[in-house]
This record gives structure tokens, C-alpha cells and sequence, in this order.
């Protein structure tokens, strides 16, 4: 019996010690979930920041571009006027001219065609010298009918708003192209943070999957556990058990010695033989005194 029960401690003893190796791997496995955990919420953090990032770019792109289209409404606006004054300016000169016996328009018309002429074909120098006089003789009548047409009230009115117009349409323009890049910007920048953030939500989903697989690890170690400490339980029990009847039988034995022993004294006793203490303390734990 003694060497069943070292047997059933040494087998318990093997178990307890795969329970504890078991129970590392699981806290072990816990600790590593945890720690993916919080790597998970601080990306989770940092994608909810960057998203924010994302809505402020995508509302002040949507803001500039709001800008732009006003802008480039009052630009066209602007190019209409230039376009119409220009017009009447071109009429007021024609108008002038054609009373002056010039028509201006024609002559520089004339000028281009000639510049062009002389730096574009071929010619031989006689030519190209009778080209240059043409060329020499417009300007001068260009200018001429130009300083009278300046000194005209309405035409010089028309030119200076023609100048006015123009500068604000140039203004305007650079405000439209100033805005459009501000805008252009922006987007770019939500566009390079939207980049980051799928790659931020990949990894958030990467460490995830890797959360789940640990978490079922831990559970299937973690019942492996369960099992061994069931099966320590049941070598416990065993243990006690054995230790019981083996108690129980060598109280058996012992007092079936001391009866036989008491008997024994007793018999003396009946002959009338003289008993010592340790005779008279037999009898009496024996319970025949």
C-alpha cells in the first residue's frame, strides 16, 4: 500500500508540475493579448485623430474650393466687362479713324502682317529695306492717329476704365489661382492622410486577428489546465483515500494485538498469577477492567 500512494504522489507531482508549465503558457499568452490590446487601442487613438485631421482638410479644401467658384464667377464677370469695353474702345477708334481718314485697326493689322513678313520669309535686301520704311512709315502714322485718339474725352474715359477693368481682372485672376492651390493642397493632404490611415486600419485588423488567435490559444491551454488540476484532484483523493484504509487496517491490527494481548493477561489473572502495571494498564485500555 505504502508504494501505491508514493506511486499516486509521484504521478501528481508530474501532473502539478505540467499544471504549472501549463498556466505560465496561459499567463503568458493573457499578457501577450493585453499587450497587443493597448498596441490596438493606440492605433485605434491615433485613426480617430488622423480621421479628424481628414474632415478638417476635407472642409477647408471644400471651403476653398467654394471660394474658387465665386471667384472665378466674379473673374468671368470681370473678363465680360474687359471684353465689352475693349469692344467699344476698338468702335470708338474705328469711329475716329474712319473720320480721320485712317482706320487704326487696319493699319496695325498691317504693321503685324509686315513685322512677321520680314522676320519669317526670305527676302532680298532691297525688298526687306522697302519692308522696313513700310514698316517705319506705320508706326509713325500708328502713333499719330494714337496721340489723336488720345486727345478724344470719350475714348480716353473708355481707355482708362479699360485699364481699371483689366488690373481688377488680372487681381482676380491670381485670387482664383491662389485659392485653387490652397485648395489643391488640402486635398493633396487628405489624400496622403487617408493613404496612412488604411494602412493604420490594416494594422489595427492585422493585430486583431492576432488578438483572436492568441485569445483561443490561451482558452484551449487554459482548459488543458482545468484538465490536469481535475486529474491532480483525483490523484488527491486517491491519495487520501489509501491513507485512510491504510490508517484504518493498521488500527485493526494494533487492536487485535492488544485483545490478544489482554486475553493473554486475563488468563494470568483468572489463574491468580500477579499482574504488573503494564498488565493492569493492558487490561484496562483492552476494556476488561
Amino acid at each position: 500500500m505504502d508504494e501505491s500512494i508514493d506511486d499516486l504522489e509521484s504521478k501528481k507531482d508530474e501532473f502539478q508540475k505540467k499544471a504549472n508549465e501549463l498556466k505560465e503558457k496561459r499567463n503568458q499568452l493573457h499578457l501577450k493579448s493585453k499587450k497587443l490590446a493597448d498596441e490596438r487601442d493606440e492605433l485605434n487613438s491615433a485613426i480617430r485623430g488622423m480621421r479628424n485631421k481628414i474632415y478638417d482638410h476635407k472642409k477647408t479644401r471644400d471651403e476653398l474650393n467654394e471660394r474658387v467658384k465665386h471667384a472665378k464667377e466674379q473673374r468671368n464677370k470681370l473678363n465680360k466687362a474687359y471684353s465689352e469695353i475693349k469692344k467699344k474702345i476698338e468702335e470708338l477708334e474705328r469711329e475716329r479713324s474712319t473720320a480721320a481718314g485712317a482706320n487704326l485697326n487696319d493699319l496695325r493689322k498691317q504693321l503685324r502682317t509686315l513685322e512677321t513678313e520680314q522676320m519669317t520669309q526670305p527676302m532680298s535686301a532691297q525688298k526687306e529695306k522697302k519692308v522696313i520704311e513700310i514698316i517705319s512709315g506705320l508706326h509713325a502714322t500708328i502713333r499719330e492717329q494714337e496721340e489723336i485718339l488720345n486727345k478724344d474725352p470719350k475714348l480716353k474715359k473708355a481707355v482708362e476704365e479699360e485699364k481699371i477693368v483689366k488690373q481688377k481682372a488680372e487681381k482676380q485672376h491670381d485670387m482664383v489661382e491662389k485659392l485653387a492651390t490652397r485648395a489643391q493642397e488640402e486635398h493633396e493632404d487628405m489624400i496622403g492622410l487617408i493613404r496612412q490611415l488604411d494602412n493604420l486600419i490594416k494594422k489595427v485588423n492585422g493585430i486583431q486577428e492576432m488578438i483572436v488567435e492568441t485569445k483561443i490559444q490561451a482558452d484551449v491551454v487554459h482548459r488543458e489546465f482545468i484538465d490536469y488540476v481535475d486529474k491532480i484532484h483525483d490523484f488527491e483523493r486517491e491519495v487520501s483515500t489509501a491513507r485512510d484504509k491504510r490508517f484504518k487496517k493498521r488500527k485493526t491490527v494494533e487492536a487485535t494485538i492488544a485483545q490478544k494481548e489482554a486475553d493473554e493477561i486475563f488468563e494470568k489473572f483468572r489463574r491468580g498469577e500477579k499482574l504488573s502495571t503494564e498488565d493492569l494498564m493492558a487490561l484496562q485500555k483492552a476494556g476488561l477492567i
